[in-house]
């Protein structure tokens, strides 16, 4: 009430000038817009210009209800900055099925999302089963099994499968084979994708073997080998010696001493891998705090060498062999093991040939840092992939991943680090202490470039390597929905989608002036030119749109991109990209207590042509993307199209939605819809 004046006789509701900002900072508050609140004096004057042209210093509560009451106008007035139309509000209609038609499409779904994985899977499983069952026959058939009976059966059947394991668990982290291969044909029939999933699934037969190996031996063979009479043990001297051992010497040996090291390894390796510990989830007093976070992961893992050295010993003093060519670890481990240990070489002969040069550090809200450096020559990469960072200064020897912001055709490298563990928030720390407060005109908390007196830590880069974002060349059009700092590979998709674009009307463009016209009076045509032209191989690109959703908490998320969006933005002359932002900490529109905020959107983008919560020439949105009608729209837009879904989302809701979506239509279901950082895909026929 305090901003109302009643004035005159007749009793009428005014707005004064000098309240109308703290209206504006009362709506900002309430939908936790910091940045606005500090505009507000500027937005109140746009208010006032608007409504009040012939500077009274009022307006009239009436006037400021009808601009309010417009929602509408406002709701759609970024149709300029992308190619929305009246087809795309149009929701399409989906066919009600039958119970048992529905049961019968979602396996047929399932089949077509999973029939990669679970071939291998299948394949994977039947090489256990047909190894555990081969030693378990042999060993049924030898005196042995007379004395352990079933437990050295399963213990040697368990045995054979975790030789296969131990092996193969490599072949899924070696990162550069796999770069390679997802460029080959086996990439039709295999999940390159998954190669952590099945690593993490192998990790787990693991645990099951050894349970099954270790626990008979213990629990089971030695006690009934001990246990054994003499006339029953003499047969067994020639593996255990003419005298009957003792429990704690079986231990003692070579094989007990090795398998004991390895189990030890393994559970502290897989304890702390797992999400608990790796993401900090579990909260433990100091000093055991250290015991939690990605470096405690990264380090434990890395007594796999150890495990490796033992295990290879471990299986030239096997128990019950004595045949050299019977002792096969070896012959399991001799390629995988070889593989990767060429592939880290590769990594560090390639990450000191990669200098790299700093060019541009930034700090921005929500604890993200920006890193701009210069591109090796020899570095090529497509959008989508990324790239493993090591900074010196933090740590000589880890290495961790990120993805690559810049797009292929840029003259630097650049990635987006948000702080979310113990490396990251070191790495922040040592390029805060580097940065310097920006001069006026540049955007970020702290910045740091060439021209910065303070030298910049060092930093090394390998790469680049393959992930599922990359193949998005492969689609009509593209969905691209990010989660905060997972928008990342998708910013360098969009700068590509759109260079690559114009460098191709450039060529046709080129072409054309190449072919002079032909007649009467008109310039002789060269043949050898026009033989050029004419056999010059073209480059067809098969996506012609994109969109792209965003979705963060916080306003200052938007400062992380804004120069590419605003970019990507000035270059679209043929709204070839549909940006979108979300912003969810604001009521979504259409609520009374971001309605103002709203009307500020409208006026501040028709008079700057900038959205006043981004700082972008991208409209932002209000709370969550209804995501039924997002998938709706683009599938009215693009019928018969055959459109590509990368998401870095990791909620069901999502997932659920783009699978019932494509399951109600008439089209094919998503692939690897499930997954997150994953291309799905959908046909959909109106």
């Amino acid at each position: 009430q305090g901003a109302f004046h009643w004035g005159g006789a007749i009793s009428f509701p005014l707005v004064l000038e000098n309240v109308t900002p703290s209206i504006i900072m009362l709506s900002a508050s309430a939908n936790k817009l910091s940045r606005l609140k500090e505009q507000a004096e500027e937005y109140a004057a746009l208010i006032m210009e608007e409504l009040d042209p012939e500077e009274l210093g009022y307006i009239e509560l009436w006037q400021l209800e009808t601009l309010l009451l417009q929602k509408d106008t406002y709701v759609n007035y970024s149709q300029a900055l992308s190619y929305t139309s009246q087809a795309l509000s149009q929701n399409l209609a989906l066919r009600k099925k039958g119970s048992i038609r529905k049961i019968g499409n979602s396996l047929i779904y399932y089949l077509e999302d999973n029939w990669k994985r679970l071939w291998v899977l299948a394949l994977w499983i039947g090489i256990m089963a047909g190894l555990f069952t081969w030693k378990f026959i042999q060993y049924r058939e030898r005196y042995v099994f007379k004395v352990m009976g079933y437990c050295v059966t399963t213990a040697k059947g368990a045995a054979e499968t975790l030789k296969l394991n131990m092996a193969i668990i490599l072949l899924p982290v070696c990162r550069n084979t796999i770069t390679w291969l997802r460029n080959t044909r086996a990439a039709r029939v295999l999940p390159f994708d998954d190669n952590i999933n099945f690593h993490k699934t192998i990790a787990a037969a693991i645990v099951v073997g050894v349970i099954l190996h270790a626990g008979n031996h213990l629990v089971c063979d030695f006690p009934r080998l001990i246990r054994s009479s003499e006339e029953m043990y003499a047969p067994l001297g020639i593996y255990f010696g003419e005298t009957k051992p003792t429990y704690l010497a079986l231990i003692k040996g070579v094989e007990g001493v090795t398998g004991i090291i390895m189990v030890v390894c393994m559970i502290i390796a897989f304890t702390l891998a797992t999400r608990w510990f790796r993401r900090s989830l579990v909260k433990l007093p100091k000093p055991f705090d250290k015991l939690t976070g990605f470096n405690a992961f990264w380090y434990s893992h890395h007594l796999f060498a150890i495990v490796y050295v033992a295990l290879i010993v471990h299986g030239q003093f096997v128990y019950l062999i004595r045949v050299w060519y019977r002792k096969s670890t070896w012959m399991y481990l001799a390629v995988p093991v070889c593989l990767y240990l060429g592939e880290r070489i590769l990594r560090f002969f390639r990450s000191g040939s990669y200098a790299v040069r700093l060019l541009k550090v930034a700090i921005y809200p929500g604890n993200v840092l920006t890193l701009q450096m210069t591109k090796p020559a020899t570095f090529r990469y497509k959008s989508g992939q990324y790239m493993f960072v090591q900074c010196p200064a933090v740590s000589p020897f880890e290495w961790h991943p990120f993805s690559i912001t810049s797009a292929p055709g840029d003259e630097y490298l650049s990635i987006h680090v948000r702080q979310l563990g113990d490396w990251t928030r070191e790495l922040k720390r040592v390029f805060s202490a580097a940065c310097e407060p920006p001069v006026s005109g540049k955007s970020g908390l702290l910045r740091a470039d060439e021209t910065t007196k303070k030298t910049l830590p060092k930093l090394l880069i390998d790469g680049p390597y393959g992930s599922p974002a990359q193949d998005y060349g492969k689609y009509d059009v593209l969905l691209l929905v990010g989660l905060g700092i997972g928008a990342t590979p998708f910013i360098s998709i969009l700068k590509d989608l759109l260079n690559n674009i114009i460098k191709m009307e450039e060529e046709e463009d080129t072409s054309t002036d190449l072919y002079p016209p032909v007649g009467r009076n008109k310039p002789h045509v060269d043949l050898g030119t026009l033989m050029r032209v004419t056999t010059r191989p073209r480059k067809v690109l098969k996506t012609t749109n994109a969109y792209f959703y965003w979705v963060t908490r916080e306003q200052g998320s938007f400062d992380w991109f804004k120069g590419v969006m605003n970019e990507i933005a000035d270059m679209d002359q043929r709204n070839i990209i549909e940006m979108h932002n979300y912003l969810t900490s604001v009521y979504e529109e259409g609520d009374a207590r971001s309605a103002l905020i709203t009307m500020l959107q409208a006026l501040n983008h028709a008079k700057n042509g900038v959205d006043v919560v981004s700082g972008t020439k991208v409209r932002t949105h209000f709370a969550r993307p209804n995501w039924k009608k997002v998938l709706a729209k683009i599938a009215s837009k693009h019928p018969y199209a055959k459109i590509g879904v990368s998401s870095t989302v990791e909620l069901q809701s999502w997932h659920k939605n783009l699978r019932n979506f494509a399951t109600s239509s008439t089209g094919s279901a998503p692939q690897n819809s499930s997954s997150t950082r994953s291309i799905s895909e959908f046909q959909v026929d109106t």
